[in-house]
């Protein structure tokens, strides 16, 4: 038998049982994101030791992997590879300003390389060319800004990134969550 709603065999959970804790999951997403906002040294610190942790578990999980796994045509690199992992995490967990500044270089590059090549793709392109430009343009810039803004901008940066993804995170799971109690699925993918 299966319910009304056709969420499945009747007594099973509902399609919008849970949507609070969707709800809750955003709105503190979002608190989040404003604190990082308010508080962008804080949150530049507290995401760089993380990925530093995160560099240096992984690290320590290539060397093991290396050392005890068999059969690995590999082993020199993976160790070498895991060695380098555990320095950088180390580095950016004892000294979170260095970490910062790594990948705040780490984004402006980025941003300056793919502005670059939109800005070369813009020009070849027949349609939608005045957008790649401006969006290569626009690249440029922020990386030439977060270049000339060093070392500020590598206290702060990492932070207001941070931010961002909270407060659109969170967002997205309150409007899901919303859905999720009208009936919806949770994050179904429209078809």
């Amino acid at each position: 038998m299966t319910d009304v709603r056709g969420a499945g065999p009747a007594g099973s959970t509902e399609v919008g049982a849970g949507w609070g804790w969707i709800m809750a999951y955003g709105i503190v997403s979002v608190l989040l994101g404003i604190l990082a906002f308010a508080a962008p040294f804080a949150a530049t610190f507290a995401a760089t030791v993380v990925i530093g942790i995160f560099f240096f578990v992984s690290g320590a999980f290539a060397i093991a992997a290396a050392l005890f796994g068999r059969g690995s045509a590999h082993r020199g690199y993976t160790i070498l590879f895991g060695a380098l992992s555990v320095i950088v995490g180390l580095i950016m967990v004892l000294e979170p300003a260095t970490g910062a500044l790594s990948l705040t270089l780490l984004v402006a590059v980025w941003l300056g390389v793919r502005g670059v090549l939109e800005l070369v793709y813009g020009f070849r392109l027949k349609r939608r060319r005045g957008m790649l430009i401006a969006l290569g343009i626009i690249n440029v810039l922020l990386a030439l800004f977060i270049l000339a803004t060093v070392p500020f901008s590598a206290l702060t940066l990492p932070g207001y990134i941070l931010g961002i993804s909270f407060i659109f995170g969170g967002i997205t799971s309150i409007t899901a969550a919303a859905d999720h109690r009208k009936g919806a699925s949770a994050f179904a993918v429209p078809g």
